[in-house]
């Protein structure tokens, strides 16, 4: 998302550049949504992939589709709008698909849930891509629990990509890493670091109780605050995955590299303590 306008406005070797650093460091896989850089990044990272055509079978694709976002290449679209029906997804895969330079893509999440969401058309649009070979698994993103059961009556699904960190822990307790589990779902967490207020505002007197308790277990394990939190999502049994909206290579590594520490479940209680203010009941 960030990699584009809306953020580091990359050149095309730039792009290369940062793909050959992420497999350098086994990150393997891209996350992206047809919206993001009012739907140009996905044709960004696609040039850099058709000039290196070996890439695509070394890496994974995920994308999403479903919101209608108003935009100058989009002059159809009069205000922002969710759209799951089966004509728009098809629609918007194929998009992605020459945009992104591919044949294929490894998972299609639905963005957000849309209150005219209709499963039956959803699963229909999902069982005609796979069949065509066009997106191999299918996955939700911000869905709720009962959202993701209706479409997981209609279709299988691999995915639920939802807001989840140390300041964002709701997903611990309403359930939804509760069916990520029973469901088998690859639960994937964005803005894992919390968007990166945690370290900015550090005045809020939450956030010096987390950077204490993080700073504590960094020493220990010898790595940084921010890999000791990512430390920290991925002990869930879950197996949460967290997705780095980062531009910089050094944060990719780093993230990388936090894979390989496992804290200790009081560790974990120690900065669950710090976030909620209190002990657990």
């Amino acid at each position: 998302m960030k990699w584009g306008v809306w953020g580091a406005k990359f050149s095309t070797t730039q792009y290369q550049e940062m793909i050959a650093s992420c497999l350098e460091a086994g990150v393997t896989t891209f996350d992206h949504a047809d919206i993001y850089g009012h739907y140009t990044t996905e044709e960004e990272f696609g040039k850099a992939i058709t000039l290196n055509p070996s890439l695509r079978s070394q890496i994974q694709i995920i994308t999403k589709c479903g919101i209608r976002m108003v935009a100058p290449n989009r002059p159809g679209h009069l205000i922002k709008s969710y759209d799951t029906s089966k004509e728009h997804i098809i629609e918007s895969v194929e998009t992605s698909l020459k945009n992104l330079s591919t044949e294929y893509i490894d998972v299609l999440l639905i963005h957000r849930p849309d209150p005219l969401m209709q499963a039956d058309e959803i699963a229909a649009a999902f069982a005609q891509l796979k069949q065509r070979g066009k997106v191999i698994h299918f996955g939700v993103s911000n869905f709720t629990t009962s959202q993701t059961s209706l479409l997981q009556s209609r279709f299988p699904l691999s995915m639920n990509q939802v807001e989840i960190s140390i300041q964002q822990m709701e997903a611990f307790t309403n359930g939804v890493l509760d069916q990520c589990q029973q469901y088998s779902l690859l639960p994937t967490a964005w803005s894992p670091l919390g968007g990166g207020n945690l370290f900015s505002d550090i005045d809020n007197e939450r956030n010096k109780r987390i950077i204490a308790v993080a700073s504590l277990l960094a020493e220990k394990y010898n790595i940084s605050p921010d890999q000791v939190l990512l430390s920290w999502l991925m002990r869930h049994p879950s197996g949460i995955v967290p997705v780095t909206g980062t531009s910089r290579v050094d944060r990719i590594r780093a993230a990388a590299q936090a894979t390989s520490v496992i804290i200790t479940r009081e560790e974990w209680f120690m900065l669950w303590r710090a976030s909620a203010g209190h002990e657990v009941a």
